[in-house]
């Protein structure tokens, strides 16, 4: 049965072939992405987000520059209200970025990505937190605490953050820096440095 089946796989390579199977999925990254443009506060040229989107939230507070690339199954929340408690976030992604598949970048605050940013897979960049870790807060259910932000996320020009890092509050990432894979940052990393582990620390500078 296995290689029967293996068979159909084989001759229909012949029916519709590689070349084929990309043109259709351009076509759908072009047609997914043009409806998604129209709500963003910004979307730049040749801009594209890759079916399908995990959840997007807050379109008219999140903007995108040109020639940026958002891998598929990314998470985009720009939250405006959350049980009944109003924010005025902003997200901002520059040009040239690769926004890996999976990522979750989150804000009530401000999230800023420069130029040229490239994202590994399952990234999170987060603003926010619910609630503070006080006693008061911590016998109320997670979901139920209101959100709460330590501070805006900066992430400069030409950074590289690896596969499953986690960028939270209150971090600003230099130009240039590299995130390995897997670390956490709780702390500001200068540019031009190399961070790694949990929570990150500089394992290296470059200049």
């Amino acid at each position: 049965m296995i290689k029967f089946v293996f068979k159909i796989g084989y001759y229909l390579s012949y029916i519709f072939p590689y070349r084929i199977k990309l043109k259709v999925y351009n076509l759908k990254l072009f047609i997914y992405s043009g409806w998604w443009s129209r709500y963003f506060d910004g979307f730049g040229k040749n801009s594209y987000i890759a079916p399908f989107a995990s959840y997007i939230c807050g379109m008219e507070k999140i903007s995108i520059g040109n020639n940026t690339y958002l891998g598929k199954n990314i998470q985009l929340t720009a939250w405006t209200t959350y049980k009944g408690h109003t924010f005025n976030p902003k997200i901002q992604i520059g040009d040239g970025c690769s926004i890996g598949e999976d990522n979750h970048i989150t804000a009530i605050n401000s999230i800023y990505i420069g130029n040229n940013v490239l994202t590994g897979k399952k990234v999170l960049i987060t603003d926010n937190s619910h609630g503070m870790a006080t006693y008061e807060q911590l016998v109320v259910p997670p979901v139920d605490r209101n959100l709460h932000s330590k501070g805006v996320v900066v992430i400069e020009d030409n950074v590289w953050i690896g596969e499953k890092a986690s960028i939270l509050p209150g971090v600003h990432i230099g130009k240039g820096a590299i995130i390995a894979a897997n670390s956490v940052v709780t702390k500001d990393v200068p540019a031009f440095c190399v961070a790694a582990g949990i929570p990150s620390i500089v394992i290296k500078k470059v200049k």
